[in-house]
């Protein structure tokens, strides 16, 4: 069981508050950044909150889309682009969609593959380079049409000069088949979450080009999903659900052993299924490129940070949104505050947020400076979209 906080335990949910629903299936990707679920349930945070977890692993991001749609996960660790691509209805039937909390920030990354390395493109300026006299259109892969690696891969390839639609073919492949994908020679490069990355490096078909902490600091990364439906009809059940991950992301980050208890259950067969050595690594914040370079990195996976990490800022959702409109996603613009604030329930987040003595930013709004220089802090993001030379806004 984990270990006690300074914050005192919640009681135990009387008649009044009790969650409507007792069990619940949460679906997760086999990636590191689905820790928060997986020790909430084996470390019973679910518990104190009248709930029971039941972590359940998916083979695609959608089959978790799916699965969310028709009831059969009640819900999940998501990309946050899911949850708007499947909210306006351009990834897959349009379902109304709920984020109660951001899981993580940072934590990802860019592989190019040891047989582009070897011609010399081992980052953006000598990818592009490379595929300015390419004799063939070289092929990346990302793990969603709308999720958050794709939006990496586009921005950061657009920020060598690289029109993602344009000059390469880009794919989808789910996370765990992203090494093989690579090893096959099926794909030149990929965007993808940890421990994917790293395993590439290890398995000597990868190296990494640039992570994605590097493209946006403290970017957000995976939230937790439900449909709107599941919100509105147990609203209790959501409140429960959001604090015991946020009880699970402050014991993740409050001692170093936690963060190395974290890598042992969660690297194990029925989550991600790696070896710790493989996983362990970048989770810590050690990173390698592959290439004979090492470092910390302070920015690495974060879970909690105090409570920064997890709230739903209507900022990040709304950029999600800038970028399926610079990349042709959304013909027309669209209501990006309207739609972000019916989406990100700010509002449950802030209850179970107070209720455990977690801080709630002052504004719903925060800036950020991108790996090509351009700052986005929520404001005007049809301009924002766009503004960028490369793009496909119709």
């Amino acid at each position: 069981m984990p270990e006690s906080h300074a914050v005192p335990i919640p009681p135990a949910p009387g008649a009044s508050d009790a969650p409507e629903k007792r069990v619940l299936r949460v679906g997760f990707m086999p990636l590191a950044d689905c820790a928060s679920v997986v020790i909430a349930a084996v470390n019973g945070f679910d518990e104190r909150f009248g709930i029971r977890i039941i972590p359940t692993r998916e083979s695609s991001w959608a089959a978790i889309r799916d699965k969310l749609a028709s009831g059969a996960l009640d819900a999940a660790h998501a990309l946050y682009g899911l949850v708007y691509g499947a909210h306006l209805g351009i990834a897959g039937p349009q379902t109304g969609m709920a984020v109660l909390m951001t899981l993580n920030r940072n934590g990802q990354a860019i592989t190019l593959s040891r047989r582009l390395a070897g011609r010399g493109a081992v980052d953006g300026p000598s990818l592009a380079r490379l595929i300015a006299v390419e004799g063939r259109r070289l092929t990346f892969a990302q793990t969603f049409p709308t999720g958050t690696h794709a939006m990496w891969l586009y921005y950061w390839l657009a920020a060598q000069g690289i029109h993602p639609l344009r000059d390469v073919d880009a794919i989808t492949v789910p996370p765990p088949r992203m090494v093989e994908a690579l090893r096959d020679g099926r794909v030149d490069g990929a965007c993808v979450g940890e421990p994917w990355n790293h395993r590439a490096i290890a398995d000597g078909v990868g190296i990494t080009a640039i992570t994605s902490q590097e493209i946006w600091p403290d970017h957000p990364e995976k939230v937790l999903a439900t449909t709107a439906r599941f919100a509105r009809e147990f609203p209790r059940t959501a409140m429960a659900l959001t604090m015991a991950l946020l009880e699970a992301s402050r014991w993740i980050e409050a001692a170093p052993a936690h963060r190395v208890q974290a890598v042992e259950t969660v690297a194990g067969p029925a989550y991600v299924d790696t070896a710790v050595d493989v996983m362990g690594p970048r989770f810590l914040g050690h990173y390698q490129d592959g290439l004979g370079r090492t470092w910390d990195d302070p920015r690495h996976m974060t879970f909690f940070d105090g409570g920064n990490v997890n709230y739903p800022y209507l900022s990040d959702a709304m950029w999600f949104l800038s970028q399926l409109r610079r990349w042709g996603m959304l013909r027309h613009g669209i209501d990006y505050a309207g739609i972000a604030q019916a989406v990100n329930r700010a509002d449950l987040y802030a209850e179970a947020a107070t209720r455990l003595g977690v801080a709630i930013p002052a504004s719903p709004l925060r800036t950020s400076t991108l790996i090509d220089g351009v700052a986005w802090d929520g404001r005007d993001p049809e301009r924002y979209a766009r503004s960028f030379a490369i793009g496909a806004v119709g």
